[in-house]
């Protein structure tokens, strides 16, 4: 009984403590992957378009 309460006891303690740990290791792995990613040539690119700049060549057309 008194072993059972101790691992209670020591599970509610570590529990909040190792659940900063998941998020700093969730981080790093994501980290890592998106270097490797980088490497072998992959990039991120924005859902939104952007408008190209119209140059001079384009305004003397119109």
């Amino acid at each position: 009984m008194k072993n059972a309460l101790l691992r209670l006891i020591l599970l509610v303690l570590l529990l909040p403590a190792l659940s900063g740990c998941w998020y700093a290791v969730a981080a790093g792995a994501g980290a890592a992957v998106g270097y490797k990613a980088k490497e072998e040539g992959y990039g991120v690119q924005s859902p939104v378009a952007k408008e190209k700049a119209k140059t001079k060549h384009d305004k003397d057309e119109k």
